[in-house]
C-alpha cells in the first residue's frame, strides 16, 4: 500500500533549503562586497557545519526531530524545553517575516507605497499565514509537495538566474561596482585574528554574528525522517542542503555587491527589495528599459519561495511540540489532531496569536515594526540556547554508544560540538548588546532581552511542573486525541 504521507529526499532537501536559506539576508549582506564570504564563511564553519553533522547522525539514528534526541539524551523534561525553545522563537518571528513578504509583493504590483500601510501589511500577514497554514493542515504529503515546488521557484531558482546574469554582466563588458572593487576578502578574518574588541562593533562584524542565525533550521525537519523511504538517507538530505545552502548565500551575494552601484544602497527600502533592485538594475542594463518587468515576475517568485519557508516552519516544529507534549507535557487540548493526522491543537492556537501581532501591525504600523524586528532577533537567543542542549546531548549519546551501530556517524562529533557550542554561546552573548536601530533604549536593552527570554522560554517548565496523567495520550498509552 502507497504511503500518503512519504516524502523524497529531495523534497526533505529542499524544504529544509529554504527553510534555512532565504534572499532577502542577501542586500545586507551585498554591502560588503569581497568580505561577504568571510561573513558567510565564518558562521558557517562555526555553526551551520556543526549543525549539519550532528543533524544528520541524529536524524538518522533516532526519529522525532530534537525531542527525541535530547529525550535520549537528558530525559523527557529536557527534551520538551528543547523542542518549545525552537517552536516558539519561530512563532513571533512569522509577522517579521511576512511583513517583508508584503513589501515584496507590493514591489511586484508596483505599488512601494503599499508597504507603509499597516492595514495592508497586517492583510497580507493574515493571507499567506492562514493559507500556509491550511496548506500543512490538509496532511499527507500535501504540504511538503507544495513547500518544496514554491521553494524551487521562489528561492532556487531565483538564486540560479541571479548566479547566470551575473556572469552575462561581466561577459558584455559591463562595469563592476564599486561595493566589490573597494572591499576587502579577508577584512573579517583580520578582525577575529587579532582579537580586537572594538572590531566586533562595526556594523559588518556584527553581520557576522547575526548570521549564525542566518544558518538555523537544518534540524527542523527532522521530525519528518519517519516519512522517508530510507531514514538513514537523512545524512543525505543535510549534505544537499548544505551545498545548496552555501550556494544561495554567497554566489548571489557576490553578484548583487558587482551589479549594484553604491547609491542604491542607502535607500530605506534597499534591504526588503535589493534582491528585486538588483534584477531590474541587471536586466535594464543589459536588455532596455522594458526588460525591468522582469524584475516584478521575480518578485513574485520570491513572494513565493517565503510562503514555502513559513510552510517548512510550520509544519516542522509544530509537529515537534505536539509529538512531545502526547507524553504528558502538554493540556490535551494542545495535542488535537485533525482528521488527517495533523497537530491542529497547536497550529490553530498559533495561528490566532500569529493574527493578533498581524492585528497590532495594523493599529500601530509606525511603532509596531521595529519592536517586533527587535523582539525577534531577542526570540533568536531562544533558538542558540536549543542549539547549545543540542550538542551537549549528541555528545552525551555518542559517549553512552545510544544508537552507535545505526545511521550515519559524524566525523569529529565532540570537535564540531564543542565548535557549535562556542559559536553559540558567542551569538547569545551578542544577544545581549545593544544596537544603534534598536527599539529599546541601550541602558534597558540588555534587561528586555532578558525579558523575553523568560517569558517565551519558562512554559514547559511551568506544564512539566503541573501536569496531569490524563496529559499522557502517546501510543501505548491512550490512542491520539482527535478532534
Amino acid at each position: 500500500m502507497e504511503n500518503k504521507n512519504r516524502i523524497t529526499v529531495t523534497q526533505l532537501a529542499i524544504m529544509t533549503t529554504v527553510a534555512v536559506a532565504s534572499l532577502r539576508s542577501l542586500p545586507a549582506m551585498a554591502t560588503a562586497g569581497w568580505s561577504s564570504i568571510t561573513q558567510w564563511l565564518i558562521p558557517a564553519i562555526m555553526f551551520f557545519v556543526p549543525t549539519a553533522l550532528v543533524g544528520a547522525e541524529l536524524g538518522t539514528k533516532f526519529k522525532g526531530g530534537v525531542f527525541e534526541w535530547v529525550k535520549e539524551a537528558y530525559g523527557e523534561r529536557l527534551g520538551f524545553l528543547a523542542v518549545w525553545l525552537q517552536w516558539i522563537q519561530n512563532v513571533v518571528w512569522y509577522p517579521t517575516q511576512l511583513a517583508m513578504v508584503a513589501g515584496t509583493f507590493a514591489y511586484f504590483i508596483g505599488m512601494d507605497s503599499l508597504s507603509n500601510s499597516g492595514v495592508y501589511t497586517g492583510a497580507v500577514i493574515l493571507i499567506v499565514y492562514w493559507g500556509a497554514t491550511f496548506i500543512t493542515l490538509s496532511g499527507g504529503n500535501f504540504f511538503a509537495r507544495v513547500a518544496s515546488t514554491l521553494g524551487l521557484i521562489g528561492t532556487l531558482i531565483p538564486a540560479l538566474l541571479l548566479f547566470v546574469m551575473g556572469g552575462v554582466w561581466l561577459m558584455t563588458g559591463h562595469p563592476v561596482s564599486e561595493i566589490l572593487t573597494h572591499s576587502d576578502l579577508l577584512h573579517e578574518a583580520n578582525v577575529v585574528a587579532s582579537g580586537k574588541v572594538s572590531g566586533m562593533t562595526s556594523p559588518q562584524w556584527m553581520l557576522v554574528v547575526s548570521n549564525v542565525l542566518a544558518f538555523a533550521g537544518m534540524e527542523i525537519n527532522a521530525i519528518h525522517v519517519k516519512n522517508l523511504d530510507n531514514p538513514k538517507s537523512f545524512s543525505r538530505v543535510m549534505v544537499i542542503t548544505f551545498v545548496l545552502v552555501m550556494g544561495i548565500f554567497i554566489l548571489p551575494t557576490l553578484v548583487l555587491s558587482m551589479t549594484t552601484p553604491a547609491a542604491m544602497t542607502v535607500t530605506s527600502a534597499y534591504q526588503t527589495t535589493g534582491v528585486m533592485v538588483a534584477f531590474e538594475n541587471i536586466f535594464v542594463t543589459i536588455f532596455g528599459p522594458g526588460a525591468g518587468i522582469i524584475a516584478n515576475v521575480i518578485a513574485l517568485a520570491v513572494v513565493l519561495g517565503a510562503t514555502a519557508s513559513i510552510i517548512a516552519w510550520l509544519a516542522g516544529p509544530s509537529r515537534g511540540v505536539a509529538d512531545a507534549g502526547r507524553t504528558g507535557l502538554l493540556p490535551v487540548m494542545f495535542q488535537k489532531e485533525n482528521s488527517k493526522g495533523v497537530q491542529s491543537g497547536i497550529l490553530i492556537p498559533q495561528g490566532i496569536f500569529v493574527t493578533a501581532l498581524a492585528a497590532l501591525y495594523i493599529i500601530f504600523k509606525s511603532s509596531v515594526s521595529a519592536v517586533f524586528l527587535a523582539i525577534t532577533g531577542f526570540a533568536a537567543a531562544l533558538y542558540v540556547i536549543m542549539y547549545i542542549i543540542m550538542f551537549f546531548a549528541a555528545m552525551k549519546l555518542r559517549r553512552e554508544g545510544k544508537g552507535l551501530t545505526e545511521g550515519y556517524k559524524a566525523p569529529a562529533l565532540f570537535f564540531v560540538s564543542w565548535l557549535g557550542i562556542i559559536g553559540c554561546t558567542f551569538g547569545l552573548v551578542m544577544s545581549f548588546v545593544p544596537v544603534s536601530n534598536a527599539a529599546f533604549p541601550a541602558v534597558i536593552y540588555p534587561f528586555v532581552v532578558l525579558g523575553v527570554i523568560i517569558v517565551l522560554g519558562v512554559w514547559p517548565l511551568i506544564f512539566a511542573t503541573v501536569k496531569k496523567p490524563e496529559w499522557n495520550t502517546q501510543k501505548g498509552n491512550e490512542t491520539f486525541t482527535k478532534e
